[in-house]
């Protein structure tokens, strides 16, 4: 009982120290705009965030891979809200290993790397080896890092309910339930249980499919837990780096339909899908095998919007923009009739608009983040206009579409990407969109 008592005194004492810091660091900010420092108001905002760490630091990623949810000023200013940070000395991290482990880090590691390979604001990654000789990450959660997101997330929700009480008119914002579905998720994303799970997932569809030619990371179960996650070490490339590909497999294209079908077919044969698709989580090993890496952010969706999803990014690939209206209203949410034709015409130039691309840089393997996104902000604002909103989840699995438009463009120009025979999930033929029928939950979309 004395312990319990002990261990809520300390936690209620980090969280009055962690609120005066927050106190401090926005009154800094208060201070320096009355002296005339006045960026615009998302930059002011993603400075603070910067300032205020961890916690603030993710808000800020979800707001820049959410353009259904927050106005493009936000998101475009908090993709410049990375997650890299100054590593902590890994004295610091071996007693989270240790505690989380039960057991001294020389009973499971013959050696760790000191020095990280990344360092973000919830965890850093070391290279090491377990006693079997296996090469392996160990991801650690950095110290105090939950007890400040519940102090920090409680404190949003605090303060968006009173915001909304105190000026209904901004309630459609529905602040405290966007805030209330982040603390959901980001407490989910501190428990590296969760993260495991859903890589043994994958894993078990791969199996499941007799996939060979992908992989994910192996997960040792005896070398993790909460706050640790021990993964085997891949070693290999980047998607988008077309000239070390050639030096692992002789058929770049391929191994891009293998990326592609592997993560369409996943859709619906997985319990979540993976959704952040950027080259770095897709990589080409030395072995031509591709690896998916990185299962922080994933997301689920309802059949329905997955068949409308389906049948927009069909719409898309062949330039039908009536399909894409028609599409576009059953996927989002909205009481008002949905004048298509005029829909229709509004996503002809943003169509045209993205196969605007400049081959030099796609010889280059230059993906840009910038151009996925301005896509994005158009296919929302498009919706906007005509009374459609849509649900996150569609946008998170637009974008991985788009992401792989690009990689077709780099290792595969030839290629139709909704018209070639080597990629299963073509609408002519077994349609996706018809396995999405049989679905047997109700998906939202969530961030990990």
């Amino acid at each position: 009982m004395i312990n319990n008592r002990y261990v809520t005194r300390a936690n209620a004492l980090k969280g009055m120290l962690r609120l005066g810091q927050t106190g401090r660091v926005l009154g800094q900010t208060a201070l320096s705009w009355m002296l005339g420092d006045r960026p615009s108001t998302p930059r002011l905002l993603r400075q603070t965030f910067e300032r205020l760490g961890a916690t603030y630091i993710k808000l800020g990623q979800f707001i820049a891979s959410s353009p259904s949810l927050f106005p493009e000023a936000y998101v475009e200013e908090f993709q410049r809200c990375l997650d890299k940070t100054d590593p902590l000395p890994f004295a610091l991290l071996r007693p989270v290993i240790e505690e989380d482990l039960g057991c001294t880090l020389d009973a499971v590691f013959s050696e760790v790397d000191p020095v990280p390979l990344a360092s973000a604001s919830i965890a850093q990654v070391h290279g090491a080896r377990l006693k079997n000789g296996d090469a392996v990450v160990i991801k650690v959660q950095k110290p105090g890092v939950a007890s400040i997101l519940v102090t920090d997330l409680n404190f949003l929700y605090i303060c968006a309910w009173l915001f909304e009480r105190f000026f209904p008119k901004m309630k459609f914002a529905s602040l405290a339930a966007v805030i209330e579905e982040i603390q959901s998720c980001m407490m989910d994303e501190v428990d590296f249980f969760k993260e495991a799970t859903h890589i043994r997932q994958f894993e078990a569809y791969l199996q499941r499919t007799g996939n060979d030619k992908v992989v994910v990371p192996k997960v040792y179960t005896e070398a993790s837990g909460r706050r640790v996650l021990t993964m085997e070490r891949l070693y290999g490339v980047p998607l988008t780096d077309l000239e070390s590909i050639r030096k692992y497999t002789r058929d770049p294209a391929m191994t891009l339909v293998t990326a592609m079908n592997t993560w369409f077919a996943s859709l619906t044969q997985c319990e979540s899908f993976h959704a952040d698709l950027h080259a770095g989580n897709l990589m080409v090993l030395t072995d031509g095998r591709v690896a998916f890496i990185d299962f922080g952010i994933v997301g689920r969706i309802a059949p329905s919007t997955w068949k409308a999803t389906m049948g927009f990014v069909d719409a898309l690939g062949g330039g039908d923009f009536d399909l894409m209206a028609r599409s576009m209203a059953g996927i989002g949410m909205t009481r008002h009739a949905v004048d298509v034709e005029h829909l229709s015409a509004d996503l002809r130039g943003i169509y045209e608009a993205f196969n605007g691309v400049d081959p030099d840089d796609l010889l280059m393997g230059d993906v840009k983040e910038g151009q996925i996104n301005r896509v994005l902000f158009d296919v929302v604002a498009v919706g906007e206009r005509h009374g459609i909103h849509f649900p996150r989840a569609f946008a998170l699995l637009l974008k991985q579409v788009l992401y792989f438009d690009r990689y077709v463009k780099i290792l595969a120009p030839e290629m139709n990407m909704f018209d070639d025979s080597r990629l299963d999930f073509a609408i002519d033929g077994m349609p996706l969109v018809a396995l999405g029928a049989d679905l047997p939950l109700d998906f939202s979309g969530e961030y990990r």
